[in-house]
């Protein structure tokens, strides 16, 4: 029998714990009890850095993970094939049990299991460093504001993937734990903002080389302005934004396919990403059965990546482009599994100088069958083998933030000085100021052009559903959608909004209540 999912682990370091040399690119060192943890300043830094580690899991930020519950099943990408994980999202075939099944990937109970297992992990962090007279002053106050961020970031994913749900900030009993009910999700994003203010007020503004993959306090900022722009607090959602355009260290590239360079990782467009390294062992459980490979089981590139045997369009090319691939130290090492969706494909603009980065349907000269999404690919055969990546994860940007501000600016006061902020991000899109100029718009056609740029220059981030869903389009949009490889819009209902409470947590758990409509 399964333990409750809720509860997870059942002690706070049963994580894999790294030495703080090189921020979560070490071997791991020991697993540490709480009983004998938290005794020195490297204690709790080692505590943060393990918490870091249960967010490059599989299915937070480690693979798809996020990826499937926030852009599969709307109108960017899509698999180049069926496959099981997907196809619950993809296809609209989600419900209390097959949020329970895991799939080669993870499932919803997954993601539900290891948001919680930060909470619990934050929590106890947060009480045992908090006047702890073994930690330097100083350290309390960055650990404990790192915490509060990556609880209020749980919690702000939970709230937007469930709604309602389980919610505390203590270290509670377990026993107290399972029988959580769910609490009304402003409620808990009342919290969060609490936790993000004072994550923002306390963390730093950037890390030295050593630390780069933690949060800072702009990646704060940036949940910050979400929530608000999703209550529809636009005041409080441009203010934020522009604390982070005016105040932050980072800036926007001139070229934005060097945003996603591979040998730039950390630009300054980048306001946070999560450092992954090839070849570490033992962070992670393999992704599957027979998965058994060296290296720190972060593949997401290989799902952007295509994989040789269904390429290319025509099968005769085949040797003639592994000999391409190879002159150029490259392998179409991948799964195929996150491609540019027909719908993305046929509407992106073919004049806007993003769309390369985004659509690729040939390669060295040779038609493919699919059509992939190469700002995500990496094809380096030596310094990115398949499923055993060293590229980042990216999760927040600069760019968002200025077309977060466009749409704020537009909602308070109209499109007149809204354009100062979209204008910036479309510039480096197009050729001529003719083609990047927006004039004249009305509020709504504003509205509508930022819908547009967010699809565009945000692709496959994370970002399109929960935008869909806050701007009440989402169900039009997917049934409008053109889609290979599933119906999404014959299946997709008004209750999709939400995902489904995992069935084994509504046995376990009597207090538990499902989401309308499942």
């Amino acid at each position: 029998m399964k333990t409750n999912k809720l509860i997870f682990c059942i002690s706070l370091i049963i994580i894999t714990c790294f030495s703080c040399d090189s921020f979560l690119e070490e071997e791991p060192r020991d697993i540490i009890s709480p009983d004998n943890f938290f005794a020195s300043d490297a204690d709790a830094r080692q505590g943060m850095t393990g918490i870091y580690s249960i967010l490059k899991n599989n299915s937070i930020y480690g693979q798809a993970g996020l990826d499937n519950w926030y852009d599969n099943g709307v109108d960017i990408i899509e698999p180049n094939r069926t496959h099981p994980i997907f196809e619950v999202m993809g296809n609209y075939t989600l419900s209390a049990v097959t949020a329970d099944l895991s799939n080669q990937l993870m499932s919803v109970s997954d993601t539900w299991q290891n948001l919680y297992r930060v909470i619990l992990n934050t929590n106890t962090i947060i009480e045992r460093v908090s006047g702890n007279g073994a930690i330097s002053e100083d350290v309390q106050t960055d650990v404990i504001a790192d915490a509060r961020f990556i609880r209020g970031m749980a919690y702000w994913h939970i709230t937007n993937l469930w709604g309602d749900a389980p919610f505390y900030t203590e270290v509670l009993p377990l026993e107290e734990i399972a029988k959580l009910g769910r609490t009304d999700k402003d409620v808990i994003l009342a919290s969060v903002l609490d936790d993000l203010e004072f994550a923002q007020n306390n963390l730093p503004s950037v890390f030295p080389t050593e630390d780069r993959g933690r949060a800072s306090k702009w990646a704060a900022a940036i949940i910050e302005a979400k929530i608000h722009m999703k209550a529809g607090d636009w005041q409080a959602g441009l203010d934020k934004c522009l604390e982070i355009i005016n105040q932050s260290p980072h800036s926007l590239l001139p070229n934005y396919a060097d945003v996603f360079n591979p040998n730039n990782e950390y630009n300054e467009e980048i306001i946070w990403s999560l450092d992954f390294a090839k070849d570490i062992t033992g962070m992670f459980e393999p992704a599957f059965p027979g998965a058994a490979f060296a290296g720190n089981n972060y593949w997401r590139p290989s799902l952007f990546n295509p994989r040789i045997r269904d390429e290319p369009a025509n099968a005769a090319d085949r040797d003639p482009l592994r000999a391409a691939l190879s002159a150029n130290g490259e392998e179409f090492n991948g799964t195929g599994l996150q491609i540019a969706s027909l719908d993305f494909t046929n509407k992106f603009p073919m004049n806007d100088l993003r769309r390369p980065l985004n659509i690729m349907d040939t390669y060295e000269g040779f038609q493919l069958n699919h059509t992939y999404m190469p700002k995500f690919m990496n094809l380096n055969f030596e310094t990115s083998p398949r499923f055993n990546h060293g590229d980042n994860r990216l999760v927040f940007r600069l760019a968002d933030v200025y077309l977060m501000a466009a749409e704020c600016e537009n909602e308070l006061n109209g499109p007149t000085n809204a354009y100062q902020y979209i204008h910036p991000i479309r510039q480096r899109a197009y050729a001529t100021q003719a083609e990047w100029e927006l004039v004249g718009l009305s509020q709504q056609q504003f509205r509508e052009a930022i819908y547009d740029e967010r699809k565009w220059e945000l692709a496959a981030e994370a970002t399109r559903r929960y935008d869909l869903i806050r701007w009440g389009i989402y169900l039009d949009v997917v049934r409008n959608a053109e889609f290979k490889t599933y119906t999404p819009g014959a299946n997709i209902q008004d209750y999709h909004v939400l995902l489904p409470i995992p069935l084994n947590e509504l046995l376990l758990n009597p207090n538990l209540t499902q989401n309308p409509g499942y």
